[in-house]
């Protein structure tokens, strides 16, 4: 039996609940910190402390008192899913760092990769060349040869490609829908290895299904886990630009692969660099940017 302490338990249904978001989540935890009077606020308490208006209060409220956290629990159990609070253990330490982290984390897989050192986020764009393909084994394989961990969503393209080479290393997918509804559908085959060798993470409860909203959002998950991110082709106006701004607000690195000016998937990239991303020849420009003697970065898990 899957064993949820009671903070878990409300987290649990705050995050099933419509109304009420992230945000207002976080000051609820502020504010009480073991959630242990969420049944008496009112309608006006909602509005007046947490600013929610009154519609939204009252649908979070009928979600609320509709549901049972042992029954949530009971479903988890029975896919394999750990619900990972920010109180609990294996919650990343590095998401911890960013300004807007995830209360809650549901897992499938390997929980121990979650607080990886040696970890890098990869995007890139959903229609890459032939010339990718080449291109990512020849800058990822030593690094998933040398233990690090892979971090992407999963998406076609670049993601799935970035999982594929470190599937015989280690690797993290994160989804922007709920573990029971892995997107896209022609992943279905690689997200099962993933689940079954691997680690999968999504923040949203685990029967939420694909929404385009989600993608962007979950990036800051993807960017956040990683000491950087390599992009690795990309237009000018693309999700995995916004990744990149994600991770230099977190104050992580950032890496691109150029490529030729002729082409719109390296359009991107090439602008990035321009901007100040470390381009990317070698995988040793990688470990090359981080503080630590090489080493040393070798040696530490």
């Amino acid at each position: 039996m899957l064993l949820i302490d009671q903070l878990t338990s409300q987290l649990m249904l705050l995050n099933h609940c419509r109304g009420i978001g992230r945000r207002t989540v976080w000051r609820l935890i502020q504010s009480d910190p073991a959630l242990r009077h969420l049944n008496s606020y009112s309608i006006n308490d909602w509005l007046t402390k947490y600013g929610v208006p009154p519609k939204h209060a009252q649908l979070f409220i009928k979600d609320f008192n509709s549901m049972n956290p042992i029954d949530l629990a009971h479903q988890y159990e029975h896919h394999h899913i750990v619900p990972i609070p920010f109180h609990h253990p294996s919650y990343p330490k590095r998401l911890k760092t960013i300004s807007d982290p995830p209360y809650l984390l549901y897992a499938k897989g390997d929980l121990t990769l979650l607080n990886s050192y040696k970890a890098l986020s990869v995007v890139g764009t959903r229609h890459p060349s032939i010339e990718a393909n080449h291109v990512m084994h020849e800058v990822l394989t030593p690094l998933v040869e040398q233990g690090w961990v892979i971090i992407s969503g999963m998406a076609m393209g670049i993601d799935g490609m970035a999982h594929r080479i470190a599937e015989n290393g280690k690797t993290i997918a994160v989804l922007g829908s709920g573990l029971l509804h892995p997107y896209p559908a022609q992943h279905h085959t690689l997200f099962s290895q993933l689940c079954k060798n691997q680690l999968v993470i999504s923040e949203y409860p685990p029967s939420a299904r694909p929404e385009r909203w989600r993608f962007p959002e979950r990036n800051r998950i993807i960017s956040g886990l990683g000491l950087g991110t390599l992009v690795i082709e990309a237009k000018e106006k693309s999700g995995s630009l916004i990744t990149a701004d994600q991770a230099l607000d977190q104050g992580r690195e950032v890496f691109a692969i150029p490529g030729s000016i002729l082409k719109d998937n390296s359009s991107g990239t090439n602008r990035l660099i321009q901007q100040g991303a470390k381009l990317v020849c070698h995988w040793h420009d990688i470990i090359d940017e981080f503080s630590l003697p090489f080493g040393e970065l070798f040696n530490k898990a």
